[in-house]
């Protein structure tokens, strides 16, 4: 059906944009009739899969929508079999492990398991965190295809968080090329000062990666000195559950 096809690649449009659509860029790249994305994204929006932000009149994916990959991603599943590998992950490193994967333009996170020492990285679940600082965002987007990756790079946006953030679609780049080659992404006090990550992406049976475990803690423990050894062991662990999931084809 025509209209089934329209929707569709509209929601897929949307699942690569690193950010919000209008409804004039979204018939741009659909090559369909403005009336016809509009009624679509409207629709959308009405029933929940899409949200419209008002002040800028554009459309994004919804949590709604998340939910209904999750589920067809064997969510349940992901999260029971992550849950000994974020345990152990936890033992291995003292820091907060976690779980998360990639909804649109954000990620969010779907467990965690928190460090024993007194201060540390909590976070809750659902949480979203932004692309452009995020090592596990990083641990995912590294092991796209070029053409998917590049498509969605373009339309990625860099604000300034701190001094080490990454601000251009080139640093990024760059910063993925070295995550492929090493199997794990860093967030080295990109979003914060406080606070450093270690991820490495997870793996589903077809070989795409369908989430990330990392670690997050305070930057006094999660030093530049530590991240080889904390991202071999989140490499480790990362492998782990992605043999759990039935990928066995591992980085």
């Amino acid at each position: 059906m025509p209209i089934l096809d329209r929707t569709l690649d509209l929601l897929e449009v949307l699942s690569r944009s690193a950010k919000p659509m209008t409804v004039a860029e979204l018939t741009q790249v659909l090559g369909m009739p403005k009336n016809s994305v509009f009624r679509i994204a409207t629709t959308l929006a009405l029933r929940g899969y899409a949200e419209r932000e008002e002040e800028t009149k554009t459309y994004r994916i919804s949590p709604k929508l998340l939910g209904i990959g999750y589920t067809a991603l064997g969510g349940e599943r992901l999260t029971a079999a992550a849950g000994p590998v974020l345990v152990g992950l936890r033992d291995a490193t003292g820091e907060t492990a976690l779980l998360g994967t990639l909804a649109g333009g954000h990620g969010v996170v779907l467990d965690q398991v928190p460090s024993s020492y007194p201060v540390k990285v909590v976070v809750e679940i659902g949480h979203t965190f932004p692309i452009h600082t995020a090592a596990p965002a990083k641990a995912m987007l590294a092991f796209w295809g070029e053409e998917e990756l590049r498509a969605f790079v373009e339309g990625m946006s860099f604000p300034r968080r701190t001094a080490r953030t990454l601000t251009s679609a080139v640093a990024y780049r760059e910063a993925l090329v070295e995550v492929r080659r090493e199997g794990f992404a860093l967030d080295r006090c990109e979003e914060s000062e406080t606070f450093a990550c270690v991820a490495a992406p997870v793996f589903g049976a077809q070989g795409r990666p369908v989430a990330a475990v990392w670690i997050s803690g305070p930057s006094d423990r999660v030093t530049p000195e530590r991240y080889g050894e904390f991202g071999r062991l989140v490499r480790q662990y990362a492998a782990e559950l992605s043999r759990k999931l039935g990928h066995t084809v591992l980085i």
